[in-house]
């Protein structure tokens, strides 16, 4: 579905770090809708003190959907670290 685990293209052998913030109070961090379809957007932090923003079409137009895709992308790239 979506892959958590890319290179930053300016640096491509840097692996990236995700910085996350869990918001319980409002379901949709880390949401937006965009003519109808939810996208996901996230920050990498690189070893070398740069940062890449990340945004990503989650496929769907339905909220309850995207927030399960959402939280499924997290855990996956939560293991992976």
């Amino acid at each position: 579905m979506i892959n958590t685990h890319e290179t930053n293209p300016t640096h491509p052998t840097a692996p990236a770090r995700l910085s996350l913030r869990v918001r319980r109070d409002n379901p949709f961090h880390h949401l937006w809708e965009n003519n109808g379809t939810w996208w996901v957007h996230f920050t990498e932090h690189l070893p070398d003190f740069t940062k890449h923003r990340v945004r990503r079409s989650l496929g769907t137009k339905d909220p309850a959907e995207a927030i399960r895709r959402r939280d499924a992308l997290f855990t996956a790239a939560a293991r992976a670290a």
